[in-house]
């Protein structure tokens, strides 16, 4: 949903910046405020913001959709026209202080525009949320947007003002040469990079690393800051320092991106420094290729082109391609061939360094499956042990990625070694099948548990366990986890069977596994509330669950959407029990 909402964002983003390069063809900077100040007044009939009711409620089967339509109805067109004022006021200025100094660059505004964003993201978790109700805060917003119009409004006037006085209208700045195809291509590259890697991290850090309330908002910010430090007119990292850290943090998240460990507190740091720091590589890439500023509202169209195609990737095409979530590895590393590319001929050393590295990060997988033929080293080393010692060999090859950092695609066929073989290692000790959908990544994990008679299928959304289901004929319909018969789950379902002889009606929002259906008597009602058709279907899949197809007696119904919602159309009082189990990760819905 995160993801999806950032695509709609970025699109409008667009949108504003193409509306504000366009209107740079009008030669009078006085119409050009006026055309502004009038489209403002128009967007703001949208106000009070609202979600808006014309689609209906949302379709399980296309929820992005639905989605994107919505929040374009609700909020696009007063976020469109807010979103063109920043480069129109670097462009305003840019004609008004045309040849002073200080008009060559009006790129550094950019950065105060971001610094903006970057206080205000931080101020919503900290003062706003808990402070104000969502009604105050559609309130406190349009009186906001009401003080920029009138800001607007002030603007024009000067403008006006200097007509009235006989000083010329700001003559339209000279025209420099166009932005060649190939500088284009490479404008929205390094813009596309950063923003999916933006989404990428926060999916994969709430998805297999921690999750908390508001997580999104330190990605988003550091994503803000780096174009504040990349559009200073004396960046605080100076580009050279820059390169060096990404090189390092680049490398040490590729030994580790692939591994769920203990260790939340490093890994949720080398990631967010590794994303930091290529973002950064990426802006401050692109602030150096900044055109002249006739050109300005050229650059930052082409800047938010990359956005949406970062942003598309990353929430429409990968849900549907990919298996988990591979475009937060897959673009760290082609991220790498973004870095500066060196004229000078390649050296032996880097060579041997490069090969080295690979060799080397190809150590662990190799190591392993001749583990598998070794049963006395497997018996004396637990499989936990092995993999820590495969990630050290991985550490190795990251010292060989960071000698090669000068040399982009050393460095990247490096860091692909290193990744590829991380996510070789892991695949066999994490999970056993990997399946994803709008709503996240649900892994099905296979393992050894004597007490339970063998094997087991666990379901897990990334760090939560969403249901395990012993494999034994013995133990095969005994609900467990926090399903079992001596938890308050169980103790309920019992209570209420004891209580309701002739038959329960009974309502559980999140099917998971399916575990509750293990309950379910002949003659009880079990109505599953499910979001995520993917889930209905692995929890009746009998390759991993039969909670549902075996273990049940009689029928299971499952109505698909967002329980808020469809919980609305149930009969009042038609349940006797009704279980809310409904998590992504670790955090409440």
């Amino acid at each position: 949903v995160w993801n999806a909402s950032m695509v709609f964002f970025q699109t409008a983003l667009l949108a504003g910046y193409a509306y504000a390069h366009l209107l740079q063809r009008i030669p009078t900077m006085r119409v050009q405020v006026g055309v502004h100040l009038g489209l403002l007044i128009l967007a703001a009939l949208f106000l009070p913001l609202q979600i808006s009711g014309l689609l209906g409620n949302p379709d399980p089967s296309r929820p992005a959709l639905w989605l994107l339509a919505t929040l374009a109805l609700s909020v696009g067109a007063p976020f469109a026209v807010l979103s063109a004022t920043a480069p129109l006021l670097q462009a305003w200025y840019a004609r008004v202080r045309a040849g002073h100094a200080d008009g060559k660059n009006p790129y550094v505004l950019y950065a105060a525009s971001n610094l903006g964003s970057f206080l205000a993201l931080l101020a919503y978790p900290v003062l706003i949320e808990p402070l104000a109700s969502l009604s105050d805060q559609r309130i406190g917003w349009s009186l906001g947007y009401g003080l920029f119009v009138l800001m607007v409004v002030g603007l024009g006037v000067q403008v006006w003002r200097r007509r009235e006085v006989g000083t010329a209208d700001p003559a339209p700045l000279t025209i420099s040469p166009p932005i060649a195809w190939r500088e284009k291509g490479m404008l929205v590259l390094l813009a596309a990079a950063p923003s999916s890697l933006m989404l990428g991290v926060t999916a994969h850090l709430t998805t297999d690393v921690a999750s908390a309330p508001f997580l999104w908002v330190i990605p988003l910010a550091l994503y803000l800051l780096t174009f504040v430090i990349a559009f200073q007119t004396r960046p605080a990292i100076p580009p050279a320092l820059g390169l060096g850290l990404h090189g390092a943090m680049a490398a040490a998240c590729a030994a580790l991106i692939a591994f769920r460990t203990g260790e939340w507190l490093l890994v949720f740091t080398v990631n967010l420094a590794a994303f930091f720091f290529t973002a950064l590589m990426c802006h401050q890439r692109l602030a150096a290729r900044r055109p002249a500023p006739d050109r300005l509202t050229e650059f930052y169209l082409l800047l938010s082109l990359g956005g949406v195609v970062g942003g598309v990737f990353n929430g429409l095409i990968a849900p549907a391609v990919f298996n988990m979530v591979w475009e937060y590895p897959l673009v760290l590393v082609a991220a790498g061939l973004l870095r500066p590319w060196s004229r000078r001929e390649i050296r032996p050393w880097e060579i041997i360094c490069c090969v080295t590295g690979v060799v080397i990060a190809f150590l662990g997988p190799l190591s392993m499956e001749a583990v598998r033929y070794a049963p006395d080293v497997r018996a004396a080393v637990p499989d936990a042990q092995l993999v820590r010692i495969a990630q050290g060999v991985l550490g190795i090859a990251t010292l060989f990625a960071f000698l090669v950092r000068d040399r982009a695609v050393l460095f990247t066929v490096v860091l692909a070694s290193i990744v590829w073989s991380g996510y070789h290692l892991a695949r066999g000790y994490d999970w056993a099948l990997s399946e994803r959908s709008f709503f996240g990544v649900m892994r099905v994990a296979k393992i050894d548990d004597p007490l339970m008679g063998g094997p087991v299928h666990v379901l897990m959304h990334g760090t939560t366990l969403h249901g395990a289901q012993a494999q034994g004929a013995q133990n095969l319909c005994q609900p467990t986890l926090y399903y079992a018969t001596s938890t308050p789950l169980g103790q309920a379902m019992l209570q209420m069977q004891t209580r309701r002889l002739d038959g329960a009606r009974v309502g559980v929002v999140g099917q998971g596994s399916g575990a509750m259906a293990a309950y379910k008597r002949a003659q009880d009602q079990l109505t599953f509330f499910e979001i995520d058709p993917m889930v209905d279907r692995l929890s009746r899949d009998p390759a991993w669950f039969t909670y549902i197809s075996t273990c049940a007696q009689g029928p299971i119904r499952t109505v698909l959407g967002d329980a808020r919602l469809t919980l609305g159309h149930e009969t009042p009082g038609s349940y006797d029990l009704l279980i809310i189990d409904a998590f992504s990760s670790d955090a409440v819905p």
